[in-house]
């Protein structure tokens, strides 16, 4: 298990949100979010380990009526959204616009629907570096530790200012590609946001930037915008589903414990 409960910057904020967007239309598993693994759909698996993380209510952002009705009968929240966003960030925020219209909750957590390993320290340290008042996101980074990855251009890396001993830094690029040159770590972008309610207002009205269109990275939009993003780091990239392989792994993963 990965250990990501290490001490926030300062204080986190103190009502955070959980949304995971979740649609059927992947192109390489149809119907992912629905897809069994020991008896239960995988977006219910996420939603338990968000659950988990206890850092409070969390709520799918469905884009068709099964995901949600999945949800409920397992006793979560699910919200039905427009099935057309062009992002995830955008069901995102139709959701938070839903379930808590008078801004109740100052942060929103962002976690893909598609991560049903999900250690939920992860889900908790996201929050803690916006206990920064100078971020506007937060989000997560592992070290590198396979050679392969370093060119790989599925491994988003993120180029990081963060100082030796300390464990959260500014991220100052997002790339496909093997950066920054020179000694020293490169690290794995994790997919997984934590947005100040404002901020995520904001970054859902602007529009498209040119490197974000260039490297399919929509994080680079902020970044275009002149807003800040932490990252955290922490020491494992959680399994995104994404193949027949992948599903297959996450139910290894996810395997009951033989009974004694």
């Amino acid at each position: 298990m990965t250990d990501t409960n290490r001490p926030p910057l300062c204080a986190p904020l103190a009502h955070p949100l959980v949304v995971i967007p979740a649609r059927l239309g992947s192109t390489r598993l149809p119907d992912k979010p629905l897809a069994d693994i020991h008896g239960l759909p995988m977006i219910v698996h996420v939603w338990r380990r968000a659950m988990e993380a206890g850092i409070g209510p969390v709520v799918v952002a469905a884009a068709e009526q099964a995901i949600a009705d999945a949800v409920t009968a397992a006793g979560g929240v699910a919200v039905l959204t427009d099935p057309n966003h062009p992002s995830g960030s955008d069901r995102v925020w139709e959701a938070v616009c839903r379930v808590d219209p008078a801004g109740r909750h100052d942060a929103i957590v962002n976690v893909q629907g598609d991560l049903p390993t999900i250690d939920p320290g992860a889900i908790r340290a996201v929050i803690g570096p916006l206990g920064d008042p100078t971020f506007d996101i937060a989000t997560l980074g592992a070290v590198i530790t396979d050679p392969v990855e370093r060119t790989n251009p599925n491994v988003v890396k993120a180029v990081v200012e963060m100082a030796p001993g300390r464990e959260t830094g500014r991220a100052l690029y997002f790339t496909r590609a093997t950066a920054p040159w020179g000694g020293g770590p490169l690290f794995h972008h994790i997919g997984l946001y934590a947005y100040r309610r404002a901020a995520l207002e904001r970054f859902v009205s602007l529009t498209p930037a040119q490197l974000e269109q260039r490297e399919k990275l929509e994080q680079l939009r902020a970044l275009a915008h002149g807003m800040a993003i932490a990252l955290a780091r922490v020491d494992i990239v959680p399994l995104g589903v994404d193949t027949e392989e992948d599903l297959d792994r996450a139910r290894r993963m996810l395997a009951p414990s033989p009974v004694p």
